[in-house]
């Protein structure tokens, strides 16, 4: 796998919460400035981690079950989870270090 994934309400289970490796997710929408910002570096994870760790990308204006049920209330925000569950929460832009 290259790249991140697109991820939905639809779909976010099968992908987030039933991955058998762990999963970066990115939640943002496309009027937020600084999550335009931080795409590029996600992709850039994506691909400098493929294999070892999916990246997916949840739009917030347009999945708001998911969005409402990892409290999600600033974006850009990204999430890790390991084994379905969310490890550690980054709210806010920052630099790859």
């Amino acid at each position: 796998m290259s790249g991140s994934i697109l991820l939905t309400d639809e779909n976010f289970e099968n992908e987030v919460t039933s991955s058998q490796v762990p999963v970066l997710v990115d939640f943002w929408a496309e009027w937020c400035g600084p999550c335009r910002t931080v795409g590029p570096i996600i992709e850039g994870i994506a691909e400098e981690y493929s294999g070892k760790l999916k990246v997916g990308k949840l739009n917030v204006d347009e999945n708001q079950k998911s969005t409402y049920r990892y409290g999600i209330r600033s974006i850009p925000t990204l999430i890790i989870f390991k084994d379905g569950k969310p490890l550690n929460k980054i709210i806010g832009s920052a630099e790859r270090g």
